[in-house]
């Protein structure tokens, strides 16, 4: 995932006060101490949050590349496997939306005032 794990690095730490730290032997991404992704190196995939009723579209509309991850799929959290060639706009969309459902709202609006 090295290649892999280095363009989603990019995609996450580009967002407004992102930082990545390694927990459970797992990159994550975090953004004031709460985690919007997660990275996993075997295979090859990441978990985000995703809004309500998110979770369930993605894992009937495409179950080869979305799953629902342990721990965390009961709070409606969504995985996407980044094997083969991923979509890397759809990642970035769903890496974005995640951010926005964990960061502080007086972040959202101070560094994105037309939402």
């Amino acid at each position: 995932m090295s290649a892999s794990l280095a363009r989603l690095r990019r995609i996450c730490l580009a967002l407004p006060e992102a930082e990545e730290r390694e927990t459970w032997a797992t990159p994550t991404f975090r953004v004031r101490d709460r985690i919007f992704c997660m990275a996993l190196l075997e295979p090859s995939a990441i978990w985000v949050k995703a809004p309500r009723g998110s979770q369930e579209f993605l894992l009937e509309a495409a179950p080869e590349r979305f799953f629902r991850p342990p721990y965390l799929g009961h709070k409606g959290w969504v995985g996407m496997h980044l094997t083969g060639k991923p979509d890397w706009a759809e990642v970035e969309a769903l890496v974005r939306r995640s951010f926005s459902l964990v960061a502080p709202k007086s972040l959202l609006r101070k560094e994105f005032p037309n939402g």
